[in-house]
């Protein structure tokens, strides 16, 4: 996972309320445990006026020109500002892998639903609360101004504005080391590989007899 230190990009605007994981990428698509590829098909229902389908080029496919990730200003937007409760619905983790593959670390919300929210720290993207008053001046901001971008600083827990502006926010203090590092769950695990080995090599000394290879498995068979 790629360590997040201090990210500085435009800002891409969802204005809507409870976007469920439905949304962020349909259910067709979930076939694939590959965690690459679903970038192409974030928000499908709502990027293009056909049905995506999986395996299906993206290029030639008929985009809404009203959508917000459709529109010119906002292209190569790596930090996404929207409304309450984003990610409710279903637990899919497909959703954050389609966030991050399509090119967003940062989602900056009032709120999110709980288990999205903790997918996405597992994921390498910085899930942001921020107060309603405070995202709604953000919109205001972002749409008056093209180009507009917020520099992010997880070290600090600190988003700068362009006019110097300084707004804080919270981090759990495992999940800000986890980031800050690149650790997922698998890299924490391999923090303490030396640990893993030397039990393992104990074990082997301590009772060899679990150690034996099945009969399956000395004449090359997986069993």
């Amino acid at each position: 996972m790629e360590p997040f230190k201090v990210i500085n990009a435009i800002v891409a605007p969802l204005d809507r309320a409870n976007v469920d994981t439905d949304a962020i990428i349909p259910k067709q698509f979930l076939k694939s445990i590959q965690r690459a590829g679903f970038g192409p098909n974030l928000f499908d229902e709502w990027r293009y006026l056909d049905r995506g389908e999986p395996g299906q080029p993206s290029s030639g496919r008929p985009i809404n020109p009203d959508f917000v990730l459709n529109q010119p200003r906002f292209q190569g937007a790596r930090i996404l500002l929207t409304r309450d409760n984003f990610g409710c619905g279903s637990s899919r983790e497909h959703a954050p892998w389609a966030l991050l593959d399509y090119g967003f670390r940062v989602i900056i919300a009032p709120s999110f639903a709980d288990i999205f929210f903790n997918n996405c720290f597992k994921n390498g993207i910085l899930p942001v609360v921020l107060d309603g008053k405070t995202v709604a001046e953000l919109f205001q901001e972002t749409l008056a101004t093209p180009g507009y971008r917020l520099t992010v600083d997880l070290e600090a827990m600190r988003i700068t504005t362009p006019d110097g502006r300084s707004l804080e926010f919270q981090v759990d203090p495992f999940r800000k080391h986890c980031l800050l590092h690149g650790l997922d769950d698998i890299g924490l695990t391999l923090e303490h590989e030396e640990a893993i080995s030397q039990y393992e090599m104990k074990r082997r000394r301590e009772k060899p007899w679990v150690f034996i290879p099945e009969a399956g498995d000395r004449l090359g068979f997986n069993v």
